[in-house]
């Protein structure tokens, strides 16, 4: 089992959960249990309009363009710019989730992408702001 809780740290360092009730009783069901807890900063996730930019525009231009299905170029465009080359083991490479990136994160990744389809394979993909993505 496997939940995340948001909250904030206050100006004297209490943790503040958003729901601390749901978090009690998540926490009383695992009585007895080894259990690990894991505290970081909130990253920021991409936006709806972000989300459609990339699939309307960016992923659904270089699938036609490339002929793959969409979901076959979003996989390619992930093992092409997201690739963990330093954590590669027995010969095979981990690839980020899309999903794990930062707001910012995400727009270098689409940048990247958007550039390379220039660049390697003449094709243009207009900015955000020259379309409405679907």
């Amino acid at each position: 089992m496997e939940t995340v809780h948001r909250g904030t740290v206050d100006g004297s360092g209490k943790l503040q959960l958003a729901d601390s009730d749901t978090f009690r009783r998540v926490v009383a069901q695992l009585a007895g249990a080894r259990v690990e807890l894991t505290i970081r900063r909130a990253k920021a996730k991409r936006s709806l309009r972000q989300n459609a930019y990339y699939w309307g525009v960016v992923v659904a231009l270089l699938a036609e363009h490339l002929g793959y299905q969409q979901d076959e170029m979003h996989e390619a465009l992930k093992f092409k710019f997201l690739r963990l080359h330093e954590d590669e083991v027995d010969g095979l490479p981990r690839v980020r989730s899309s999903a794990s990136l930062s707001t910012a994160e995400f727009n270098t990744y689409v940048e990247n992408v958007v550039t390379w389809a220039g660049a390697d394979l003449g094709l243009n993909i207009p900015d955000p702001n020259q379309v409405e993505a679907a």
